[in-house]
């Protein structure tokens, strides 16, 4: 296992270390930011707005209480020498910017290349939500999702983009609505080799 994959340990026993408060006090919290807006949270629309909102939370960053590692440990080897390009495309997500909690709504294209065994595509896609359910930007969030891959699958190469809509910028700010960002991360042969990164990339658009 990589060295890599031993900082991902790190972290994550990094996290299970934060204190989280219990439901009440969530539901505390919630009901004061709607008292800060200048509403009564005990109005008959509101009273139950805590409690969704922290079910709602619960949704929203579920990917803190997943190991990304373990989703992709199964794999399998009988794949009769297969070495060409595997690509996942258009994975959906939804996820939160860390700056104002605001909506990342977007699309992840992952690709690998083996070295001698694959895993199903579904976790591919599961690897995705885990990091893009967490306060994020969208630039780690890229990274964490290659890296992963590399660090657990070690094939020739991995290839992550992502095209995603901030509402921290859509919704307030600088309100530009038709904007999108897009990030990516080659490692391996996907950095190496711009044949098979151009390949990756003609799929992606």
């Amino acid at each position: 296992m990589s060295p890599n994959v031993h900082a991902l340990d790190r972290a994550r026993a990094s996290l299970s270390k934060i204190q989280r408060p219990d439901r009440a006090e969530v539901e505390a919290a919630v009901r004061t930011i709607i008292r800060w807006t200048g509403e009564d949270p005990d109005r008959d629309g509101l009273r139950e707005t805590p409690a969704r909102v922290t079910r709602a939370f619960e949704e929203f960053f579920a990917g803190y209480a997943q190991d990304s590692v373990d989703i992709l440990k199964k794999t399998f080897e009988e794949i009769e020498g297969y070495d060409e390009m595997i690509v996942l495309r258009g994975i959906r997500f939804e996820s939160h910017c860390e700056h104002h909690m605001a909506p990342i709504i977007g699309q992840a294209w992952v690709a690998y290349i083996p070295n001698g065994r694959v895993v199903g595509i579904s976790k591919l896609a599961r690897v995705v939500d885990v990091y893009a359910k967490r306060l994020q930007i969208q630039e780690k969030m890229t990274a964490q999702i290659a890296n992963t891959i590399n660090d657990v699958l070690e094939p020739q190469g991995v290839g992550v983009i992502i095209k995603a809509s901030h509402h921290c910028m859509t919704t307030r700010g600088v309100h530009k609505p038709d904007t999108d960002l897009v990030t990516s991360r080659m490692l391996g042969c996907f950095r190496d080799n711009a044949l098979t990164r151009q390949e990756f990339l003609g799929m992606a658009t």
